[in-house]
C-alpha cells in the first residue's frame, strides 16, 4: 500500500514510491505534486512529467495553507493524464494537500474529505497545525465546520462535528 488511489486520476504515495518509473508509468502520472520539504528530488525522466514543488517542513507551525489553492488548481486543471501527490512518508503533508483538493474541486465537506482519504490510505495522520489550517479552509470555503479540535485522554485530536453515527474522533488511533 505504498501508493494508494483516492480517486480514478488521484494518487497518494511516500517519497520512494513517486520516484519509480514503474509506478508513475503504470498509472499515467503527468503531475506530481512534491510536499516532501525536499526540493533536490531527482524524478525519472519521463516526457511531460510536470512537478509542482511545495516547500512545507511537517511541523504544526508550517504554513500547508499557503498552497491549498494551488495544488487543487493544479490537480483540477491535470488533464494529460494522472497526479501523485507525495511527501515522505504519505501520512501528513500529502493527505492534507488531497483532503483540501477533494474539499475545494470536488465541494467535500472536510469530514467528507478526510473519510474518503482514510478509506484508501488508512495509516494517514495530518499534524495537528494541518488540521486547524484544513478547519480554516473548510469554513472560508462553505462557511461551517464539520470538525473541531477536541482534548482527548490521546491528546488534542479533530473530533466529528457532523456525523450520522453521532460524534466521534476524526482519526485513526
Amino acid at each position: 500500500m505504498r501508493v494508494s488511489q483516492v480517486s480514478p486520476r488521484l494518487y497518494l504515495s511516500d517519497l520512494d514510491s513517486a520516484l519509480k518509473t514503474s509506478i508513475l508509468t503504470s498509472r499515467n502520472i503527468s503531475l506530481v505534486v512534491n510536499a516532501s520539504g525536499l526540493d533536490t528530488v531527482s524524478y525519472p525522466p519521463l516526457d511531460g512529467l510536470q512537478v509542482l514543488h511545495v516547500p512545507v517542513q511537517d511541523q504544526p507551525h508550517a504554513p500547508l495553507r499557503d498552497f491549498f489553492h494551488l495544488v487543487a488548481d493544479r490537480i483540477h486543471q491535470n488533464r494529460t493524464g494522472s497526479t501523485l501527490v507525495h511527501c515522505s512518508a504519505g501520512r501528513s503533508r500529502s493527505p492534507a494537500l488531497v483532503m483540501a483538493y477533494l474539499m475545494r474541486c470536488e465541494g467535500l465537506s472536510l469530514c467528507q474529505a478526510h473519510g474518503l482519504v482514510l478509506e484508501r490510505r488508512p495509516f494517514i495522520r495530518p499534524n495537528a497545525g494541518f488540521w486547524r489550517q484544513l478547519m480554516e479552509f473548510e469554513s472560508s470555503l462553505f462557511g461551517r465546520n464539520t470538525v473541531a479540535m477536541v482534548t482527548t485522554s490521546a491528546g488534542v485530536l479533530p473530533a466529528v462535528l457532523e456525523n450520522s453515527q453521532g460524534p466521534g474522533t476524526c482519526i485513526n488511533i
